[in-house]
């Protein structure tokens, strides 16, 4: 085998090679169980020759039915949950048949799908959920790694062609890369172009990956450009945006937070109370999302990921999700969020990045220019709350009420705000308004305790127990 020279040379290894590796490889035997798209995946080490020595079995449960007498009742079939059900139940059933014959010589495996693919009858984007359940030596505790992924190709055959490639790169990552979770996520798309497909979740679990921290592999999907975006809830679960978002109204904050300071609290904090008040929502509950671009992670000319896990951990002390992304404009972001949810999208900013909206140069390379930014951003019922700004220099507080904006554009802003597609927000905290950032930070390197008083209580609190950004160890440890 020359796996070796070709990972040396920086060349992905072709499918063929990773399947054939596999089937030669006498101490690995496991199941191959897929629904919705072909046996994609089993296709593979059928067709390179020596699949008696991996396929234990291959089972295609087409069939709601039979589906649900193999592996339970779902109320979705292409789901997260059904594919959890397909692996515990064939690695259970694996073991009680085979663990007594062969269990001392082979690592057992399940590769599992479940996906819905373009047809006659669904014209709508191809998804699905991959895993591999597997044991890296015999009869030690199963390690598992779930994918969900978008297919993007426009034919059937080419969506079920990328899906048996990406499966057997799953699966041959699993054994040969478990130890090097970075090059397993970069191998992924191994023999296929970001255009044909997406991944956007991956979670590890198991013996294999215990301390393996799943929101730096989800930072890694966006960092690689598997994805545009990645999502993770407070508790540190990744997930995808359909998960959480499905017919819910959603509030969601950019910004760098490092730290979230008090009037970043303060902005999400006044216009959530605002936009439940907005006639279409009802008063109903919105998801509360705190959004970070690439480009808003990076210290200096690198993403420092001890910095990143520092931001998201004070994020989760005030109990809120993250997305991580590329989406340097506001427009892209509401467009993915749209794809999730059909109700109201509100974004808190300040009025320094409102100036940034309705910047042309942003825009030069759109056909439509600004235009066709706001267009996007306004089309599926997005709003701006609009948080004021104070000149330190000058002392003078600017609003929507006094912002200049270019005179060519004056009749479009007043459109805007007449039609309440931007909207002040009320009631803030005027003390707040003095608050830098860059201060704010610079204490906390000082070892300053008085930053405590510019943060939310529970983000000082997380920041001294952690040390994060720079907190001295031996400045005073943190009461509570």
């Amino acid at each position: 085998m020359t796996d070796a020279k070709e990972i040396a040379s920086g060349e992905p290894l072709g499918s063929g090679h990773k399947a054939l590796r596999i089937n030669l490889d006498a101490g690995k035997y496991g199941t191959f169980a897929e629904i919705g798209a072909g046996q994609e995946v089993a296709r593979w080490f059928f067709h390179v020759g020596g699949a008696a020595g991996t396929v234990a079995k291959s089972i295609s449960a087409y069939d709601m039915a039979v589906s649900d007498a193999i592996y339970g009742p779902s109320d979705r079939y292409v789901s997260r949950q059904r594919l959890q059900a397909m692996l515990d139940y064939e690695f259970n059933l694996l073991l009680q048949r085979l663990d007594q014959a062969r269990g001392e010589k082979s690592s057992f495996f399940v590769f599992a799908d479940t996906v819905t693919t373009r047809s006659y009858t669904h014209r709508d984007e191809g998804h699905g959920w991959l895993g591999v359940k597997f044991q890296t030596r015999p009869r030690e505790a199963p390690s598992e790694i779930i994918i969900h992924v978008r297919m993007l190709d426009p034919e059937n055959a080419r969506q079920q062609e990328a899906l048996g490639i990406v499966g057997v790169s799953l699966i041959y990552g699993a054994f040969f890369l478990h130890d090097a979770p970075e090059r397993l996520i970069a191998s992924l798309l191994d023999n296929l172009q970001r255009q044909r497909i997406e991944v956007d979740l991956i979670k590890f679990a198991g013996p294999r990956f215990a301390d393996l921290d799943n929101r730096l592999m989800a930072l890694q999907l966006v960092e690689q450009k598997l994805t545009d975006c990645a999502m993770f809830t407070a508790e540190g679960e990744t997930v995808i945006p359909g998960e959480v978002l499905y017919k819910k109204p959603v509030l969601v904050e950019r910004g760098s937070f490092r730290p979230l300071t008090n009037p970043m609290f303060d902005m999400l904090e006044r216009a959530r109370e605002q936009f439940v008040r907005e006639e279409g929502l009802k008063s109903e509950a919105p998801v509360v999302i705190m959004e970070m671009t690439l480009r808003r992670l990076q210290v200096g000319d690198a993403i420092d990921h001890r910095d990143f896990l520092d931001r998201v951990d004070t994020l989760r002390a005030v109990g809120r999700a993250v997305v991580v992304s590329n989406f340097f404009r506001y427009h892209r972001l509401v467009t993915h969020l749209s794809r999730h949810t059909q109700k109201m999208i509100g974004l808190p900013l300040g009025l320094e990045r409102l100036r940034d909206v309705l910047d042309e140069k942003f825009y030069a390379d759109l056909e439509g220019g600004l235009m066709e930014s706001l267009g996007q951003l306004f089309k599926n019922g997005a709003k701006l709350y609009v948080y004021p700004w104070l000149d330190r220099k000058t002392g003078k507080l600017f609003t929507l009420e006094n912002l200049q904006v270019a005179p060519h554009l004056r009749h479009l802003y007043a459109h805007l705000v007449e039609n309440r597609f931007i909207e002040g927000i009320r009631g803030y905290h005027p003390d707040f308004l003095a608050i830098d950032s860059a201060d704010v930070l610079a204490r906390i390197k000082a070892g300053d305790e008085d930053f405590a008083s510019l943060v939310p209580a529970p983000v000082a609190e997380t920041i001294k127990r952690g040390g994060m950004f720079g907190w001295p160890a031996s400045a005073a440890p943190v009461t509570v």
